[in-house]
């Protein structure tokens, strides 16, 4: 009997960003805070007799091996599947290429929602190890994913809960933070992309202005304090991406004159967003920013599950 499963991934910002050096993988030894908002993409999971088959409703976005989600698919079921196959779509609301681990997260969701609909009965250990594989970002874009299971005759269930992690090694070494601050934002996506291999290329330390005080972050978020917080935002990426486009800048700039207590690139970037002290500031910057900029985001922290706290799995046979 055909089953189906809907998940929703979420996307990450990196409230923090700090290279330590360079790693014999050809990695980089990163050091990051990275936090899941409610920004999200709806990815549709059904079983399928053999093979791998994945479409989308975003027509730049590969629906082959070069996509995270399809390895995902690949990579799980050539290790515990037995010949089965799967039927994926993804319903793209992340801004592609735009450091916001939108293709990470799709492949999160698919080695979650495969090893469900199929009972592999996977740990969260070995899933990590699977993930792992398919890029640095993927392991954080699965955490806390199993706080609840409920089961009804007619449907499966699964709450996600929001993550949030200090992020050692190239990525995968995570150390969960407490949860406690909901963080009011606005996001911007300029109107280009920016290579993520590209910019850790071209990073150089002699650049960098000013690196992040990672402890001095962690203090002030386990404190709950919002403008410690948002003082410690710092992402030494900026040093390549503003060099390549400056207009990074002045979202920046812009943000903070709408009344962000700071804004800060996340990931390689573009995209950027500023953190707020109340919501309804926030909605009034999105309000000016959206007559300049076309993609603009009010957004906070993925918590419950989803947009609106509802579960995040849901599936019927």
């Amino acid at each position: 009997m055909e089953s189906k499963l809907i998940i929703d991934a979420p996307a990450k910002i990196n409230l923090t960003l700090n290279i330590k050096g360079k790693r014999e993988d050809g990695y980089h030894e990163l050091e990051t805070v990275m936090h899941q908002i409610d920004l999200t993409d709806r990815i549709f999971i059904k079983t399928r007799k053999y093979g791998v088959k994945l479409g989308s409703d975003c027509s730049i976005i590969p629906c082959d091996e070069g996509n995270l989600a399809y390895q995902a698919a690949v990579v799980i079921l050539q290790e515990y599947g037995s010949g089965e196959g799967i039927e994926i779509f993804i319903e793209k609301k992340i801004p592609v290429s735009a450091g916001l681990a939108g293709g990470s997260t799709d492949a999160a969701a698919v080695l979650l929602g495969i090893n469900k609909i199929y009972n592999y009965n996977i740990s969260p250990a070995e899933l990590r190890k699977l993930a792992e594989k398919i890029g640095a970002d993927v392991p954080f874009c699965m955490m806390g994913a199993y706080s609840e299971v409920e089961e009804k005759p007619d449907q499966i269930q699964l709450v996600r809960m929001g993550a949030t992690a200090l992020a050692t090694g190239k990525g995968e070494v995570l150390t969960p933070l407490k949860a406690g601050i909901i963080l009011d934002m606005v996001l911007v996506k300029p109107d280009f992309q920016l290579s993520t291999a590209e910019v850790y290329q071209e990073f150089t330390f002699n650049k960098v202005k000013r690196f992040p005080d990672t402890n001095g972050f962690l203090d002030a978020w386990n404190r709950c304090d919002i403008i410690r917080v948002t003082a410690n935002l710092e992402n030494v990426l900026e040093s390549v991406s503003i060099d390549k486009y400056p207009g990074i800048s002045e979202i920046k700039n812009e943000l903070i004159k709408v009344g962000a207590l700071n804004a800060v690139m996340s990931g390689s970037g573009p995209s950027v967003f500023g953190i707020f002290e109340k919501k309804e500031k926030a909605h009034k910057a999105v309000e000016i920013l959206e007559k300049r900029y076309q993609e603009v985001y009010l957004v906070s922290s993925y918590v419950r599950g989803d947009l609106y706290g509802e579960k995040a799995i849901t599936g019927k046979s």
